[in-house]
């Protein structure tokens, strides 16, 4: 079975990203290109780090109408992202549209709640309650949408399990014991994440900041 580790290649430099890639490949699991790759590299910097053989989480967190999301997803089919997220509060229409534009080898994730928001941020933007009950009713809704699965915290994948226990469940934020922190503000172990019900474990600068991100990527593979 393969690592369940994605490390988070979080960089504009698609020469770094490709040092990073190159050596982590043989204990992670995947590579996740997010914006700040994307927005720099496009589609050739993809191609680029495919070229190391693992499968590509694409983290664009799209989110607009229904239409253009389908496009863009559209867009993407010469890339084949093993995974390729969207933002649940899109609605129904936009998550529906979304999966009947990807490609069948991927799997389309709903974004439920940002890791770097808590309780006070929900707030601030009109959702009452606490962040596991806004993750469970998004969860529910991309289930019903059809998705694969969704992005959520370490806190909240054993509760969304029970209500889907099929799901495909993203936990980013993934800090190792003793980790600092960084922006992450819902944060659990790889291990405790692995328990709960995770099915990919996004990791990014536990890996990519140490001094050795191999062996980095291997101490955390030996707590899976």
């Amino acid at each position: 079975m393969s690592s369940p580790i994605y490390v988070a290649i979080d960089t504009p430099d698609l020469a770094k990203a490709q040092h990073l890639a190159g050596q982590v490949r043989n204990h992670v699991g995947g590579l996740k290109l997010g914006l700040e790759f994307f927005c720099a590299n496009g589609h050739h910097g993809v191609h680029e780090m495919m070229k190391f053989g693992l499968p590509i989480f694409l983290d664009l967190k799209l989110h607009d109408i229904p239409n253009t999301v389908a496009k863009a997803v559209q867009a993407l089919h010469g890339l084949e992202p093993a995974v390729l997220t969207v933002h649940a509060a899109g609605g129904r229409a936009m998550l529906e549209d979304a999966k009947a534009a990807a490609g069948a080898k991927t799997k389309v994730v709903a974004v439920t709640v940002l890791t770097s928001l808590d309780n006070g941020d929900l707030s601030d933007i009109g959702v009452h309650g606490a962040a596991e009950e806004q993750v469970t009713r998004l969860a529910e809704l991309a289930r019903d949408a059809g998705l694969d699965g969704i992005v959520c915290s370490g806190e909240e994948v054993a509760l969304v399990k029970k209500i889907w226990p099929d799901g495909y469940f993203v936990v980013p934020g993934v800090r190792p014991a003793g980790g600092a922190m960084g922006d992450q503000k819902r944060a659990v172990t790889p291990r405790e994440a692995l328990d709960r019900g995770a099915s990919m474990l996004v990791i990014g600068r536990p890996i990519s900041q140490a001094e050795d991100p191999d062996q980095a990527a291997r101490a955390i593979e030996a707590t899976l």
